[in-house]
């Protein structure tokens, strides 16, 4: 019987120094994939921050150029006003011109009849003129 407990002794010693070894093993390859995974990290860090520098740079950019477009904005409104205070000057001047075309109108029609005696009275003249004018020029 103590045979049996020898024998029982010697597969747990041999048991256990397996486990150890198997143990030691997967410690060991443990080890090594943190150690990769250190790595990984540090490299990830560092791209990290190269990415954080040139998203500030990015944010600093969108920030002026928002301003500069803000700016040309606020100038353009400025533009854009001037521009409709001439249309209504041009607005305000065609209606005045209108005005004083419908008014000559009207008062070409009242005096149709005496507009017309005075252009005849005025050929006439021309005429006369230009046929003094020959004469003078033929003697």
């Amino acid at each position: 019987m103590i045979n049996l407990l020898y024998i029982a002794a010697l597969i747990f010693a041999i048991a256990f120094a397996i486990l150890v070894v198997y143990l030691a093993n997967v410690l060991k390859e443990t080890k090594r994939t943190m150690s990769n995974v250190a790595d990984t990290l540090e490299g990830l860090e560092k791209q990290m921050e190269g990415i954080s520098t040139e998203t500030t740079a990015l944010l600093n950019k969108t920030n002026q150029l928002a301003e500069d477009i803000n700016d040309k904005s606020t100038r353009l409104n400025t533009v854009v006003d001037g521009v409709k205070g001439i249309g209504e000057t041009i607005k305000s001047f065609n209606q005045s011109i209108r005005k004083v075309s419908d008014s000559v109108s009207a008062v070409a029609e009242q005096n149709k009849e005496e507009t017309a005696q005075a252009i005849k009275w005025g050929t006439v003249a021309m005429n006369v003129f230009q046929k003094r004018k020959n004469r003078s020029n033929v003697k």
